[in-house]
């Protein structure tokens, strides 16, 4: 360490903490850091020794303000910066061309205006002196003082050491936005091994680790139920909702191409299967156990969207899926998925539920036509499904009860004639008990007193 030799003709600054023990001085001060005796004594070797006043042959003020340091330096060292390299090179010319006695004339002095701490700049100019540049640097928070100093001095060896420092070790998110706002300051090379760390590769690769993310939770992942409520959290804190839109649709796509794949080759009158052909009723086993994980995607997916309020372009979607609602008719209409895969139309009958609850209640704002078309397409699944959806948990109402509600609301938002359409193909609903089904008397009472109204009442424009 080095002791403090000072005159005092002002008060004193605060004395910033550091391990270089520098004291801030006033305007009228200056204080001069000498070397302790293990420093002197590496001059009597023959190596120079940092702020030697005896073998010293440059004085450099450091001013911070009103403040100044005096530091007795040596331009041997000092040339290690390219920031000093150019200052000294014309003023040694000139002192060495000079026939004037060396000892006798007050050593040069070079003025330095700079901008952070003291114990910074003198860490850094110690640092001349070292062969070794990475080993003081024992932090994060260390080396991030070091770089304004050693970008300012152009101390090249230095900048690289603490790059390589900063390039191996963890940072926090301060440490980070700090490192940031130096980077535009670093040279390129030096800078592009710490940006490779923090900007991204492109534009979509945020939304490519959220769709792996999602598509792990849903596929691959052995502990799923985990996996997917961590993947829950992710899209619910996700900052940028037009990103997790994206994913989430790229990914409801996806799962709804392949059951409509799987159902329209099980639906297929090519792939029926004989009682001699156990090839083909092999693979329409397979089929509809793969139709059974695609309907279990989608139902996750359709929730997450829901409450993230993303799920406008599922909802639309899902109402031109006529092709594939024929599809799933013509499979529940045969016994054959029972013993296969006893829970799917419970599952599409959920997704549908879902998006039609969720376009009644105002969360979705469908357009008209998306109306029509969800409850065109899917009313008639419903009704081959009304006997053989399994009853939800007791206390509640059988789940294709509650999507016949659900469905009766969205026909009273669509104009007259198609809800005219569409309530003639809900009769079916008034096969249970007629006390069971209030709500579809309800519905055909609001059709009929909208058809009896008088033009004056305002249907006529």
């Amino acid at each position: 360490m080095f002791s403090r030799k000072r005159q005092r003709v002002g008060s004193s600054s605060p004395s910033p903490s550091s391990d270089d023990d520098v004291t801030v001085v006033s305007p009228a001060e200056t204080l001069t850091l000498i070397p302790s005796s293990a420093a002197a004594g590496d001059s009597c070797g023959g190596v120079a020794a940092f702020n030697d006043p005896a073998t010293a042959d440059v004085v450099l003020r450091l001013c911070l303000g009103s403040a100044h340091l005096d530091l007795h330096l040596h331009s041997s060292s000092l040339r290690r910066s390219r920031y000093f390299d150019a200052l000294l090179s014309p003023r040694w010319l000139s002192r060495s061309s000079s026939d004037g006695d060396a000892t006798a004339s007050p050593l040069p002095l070079l003025s330095l205006d700079i901008s952070s701490p003291f114990d910074s700049y003198v860490s850094v100019l110690r640092r001349l002196y070292s062969d070794d540049l990475s080993a003081p640097v024992s932090s994060v928070p260390a080396a991030l003082s070091l770089l304004p100093p050693a970008l300012h001095l152009l101390f090249d060896d230095l900048l690289s050491s603490l790059v390589r420092f900063l390039e191996a070790v963890p940072w926090s998110d301060s440490e980070e936005d700090l490192l940031l706002s130096l980077l535009p300051s670093l040279p390129q090379p030096l800078s592009q091994q710490l940006l490779s760390r923090i900007l991204p590769v492109s534009e979509s690769s945020s939304e490519e680790m959220l769709f792996t993310l999602v598509h792990s939770a849903l596929h691959s992942h052995p502990k799923a139920a985990r996996v997917k409520a961590f993947v829950s959290g992710l899209l619910r804190d996700h900052p940028y909702r037009a990103s997790v839109r994206r994913v989430l649709d790229r990914a409801f796509l996806s799962a709804l191409e392949c059951l409509k794949g799987l159902m329209g080759e099980y639906a297929s009158p090519d792939f029926r299967v004989t009682e001699d052909d156990d090839e083909t009723e092999a693979l329409q086993r397979l089929n509809l156990h793969s139709a059974l994980a695609n309907a279990r995607y989608l139902l996750w997916l359709v929730e997450r969207m829901i409450e993230l309020r993303v799920a406008d372009a599922a909802a639309g979607e899902w109402g031109e899926q006529g092709v594939l609602a024929a599809d799933l008719q013509k499979t529940f209409l045969d016994d054959a998925w029972r013993n296969i895969a006893p829970g799917l139309p419970a599952l599409v009958m959920r997704c549908t539920s879902r998006l039609a609850n969720a376009v009644a209640a105002g969360n979705i704002l469908a357009p008209r036509q998306v109306r029509m078309k969800l409850v065109k397409n899917w009313l008639p699944v419903l009704n081959v499904c009304q006997d053989i959806v399994s009853p939800t948990p007791s206390g509640h109402k059988m789940l294709y009860q509650e999507l016949e509600e659900t469905f009766l609301r969205i026909i009273s938002t669509l104009p007259m004639s198609d809800a005219e359409e569409l309530l003639q193909e809900c009769l079916s609903f008034s096969t249970h008990d007629v006390d069971d089904c209030p709500h579809l008397l309800g519905a055909f009472k609001t059709w009929f007193r909208r058809a009896n109204r008088q033009p004056h009442d305002g249907s006529a424009c």
